[in-house]
């Protein structure tokens, strides 16, 4: 028993009453209102509910089925929301048919740079600034980021800009500041699967974007979007962003058919971040270009304006003129597959 499906003349005491039901045996409701259907996600052990429970169930008035679930993310499988999930950040939708752009500096290293980059990428048809303020890095002795101070200036950079901001998160006990100067929490690749990150990120009402880790499956991935939405918070974004192979020609392998394929198995949006799957600023726009057309739904793009003197991927960053010829080629792109830039 993971979806209780109602009828679409079931009331608001026919809803509570099976969400009391539901309490009553140890489990937690996640009612969704769907366009024509207002289904309940039932959260928790449910392999422990007798069929004589399960009939129970059924027998309530305003319940039309109750169905199982088999994969083993049940919140963020396509079978629990059969349209497709659009989450508004600060009036820019994400997942729905415009495609939405993430472009900024891999980190925020001063103020200036900053402003100048995130004028840049608005005027060249950006929606989000990103930028890192926490950064993780392979080497202890790489430049780790601004911190707070970072912050600050992203958020500066977003009220001259008016852009949201998409910044990371590495410690859950940055969780407070994080939630107070961004718009859109990214849980990074080797984050993925800090199960008490993802609970405490799930704890907010921030959008997450959800980075696929360096070697996880497709299915592991869900199952971490599944932490983040067992604690209530569903504005979870997947972002695919290389994978690692036995390939050494480019940073990561991005997986472009990871794309279809969640959108076959959740109803999540589906962002692709070309910068990181590549690592080299002239593979960056090809693969920008593929991922609109396999159907994605929002792009992550770095974005300098000196890349020669950045202090992380310098190497992978288009300049903002690039990222400006980048953004009107990918406009008949996204129209030949039925969206828009």
């Amino acid at each position: 028993m993971d979806i209780i499906v109602l009828r679409t003349d079931a009331t608001d005491e026919d809803i509570k009453h099976v969400v009391k039901k539901l309490e009553s045996r140890g489990l937690r409701a996640n009612v969704s209102h769907g366009t024509e259907r207002t289904i309940i996600g039932v959260i928790g052990d449910t392999s422990k509910v007798t069929e004589e429970e399960e009939d129970a169930i059924r027998a309530v008035s305003g319940v039309e089925n109750v169905v199982r679930i088999l994969k083993p993310y049940k919140l963020a499988s396509r079978e629990f929301r059969k349209e497709n999930t659009e989450i508004s950040v600060r009036g820019v939708m994400v997942g729905g048919k415009k495609i939405p752009v993430m472009a900024g500096p891999c980190a925020v290293e001063n103020k200036t740079v900053l402003t100048s980059i995130a004028e840049k990428v608005k005027a060249g048809g950006a929606s989000f600034l990103r930028g890192g303020a926490f950064k993780p890095r392979t080497s202890p002795y790489a430049f780790q980021g601004l911190g707070e101070e970072g912050l600050k200036y992203l958020a500066e950079a977003s009220a001259r800009t008016g852009l949201p901001v998409v910044t990371e998160i590495m410690d859950p006990r940055d969780l407070e500041v994080i939630v107070k100067y961004s718009d859109i929490i990214q849980i990074g690749a080797r984050n993925m699967q800090n199960f008490r990150l993802l609970l405490e990120v799930g704890s907010t009402q921030k959008p997450v974007l959800l980075k696929r880790g360096l070697s996880s499956t497709i299915k592991e991935w869900l199952m971490s979007a599944e932490y983040i939405m067992s604690r209530g918070n569903h504005q979870v974004m997947l972002c695919e962003r290389g994978i690692r192979t036995f390939e050494t020609a480019t940073r990561n392998t991005l997986d472009l058919s990871a794309v279809p394929v969640l959108k076959q198995l959740t109803h999540l949006p589906v962002v692709v971040d070309p910068s990181h799957g590549v690592g080299k600023r002239d593979l960056v726009a090809p693969m920008a270009k593929a991922a609109v057309a396999a159907g994605a739904d929002a792009l992550l793009i770095e974005v300098h304006t000196n890349p020669e003197e950045a202090m992380s991927d310098g190497e992978q960053s288009l300049k903002p003129e690039q990222f400006e010829r980048l953004m009107k080629e990918l406009k008949p792109v996204a129209e030949a597959v039925g969206r828009e830039m």
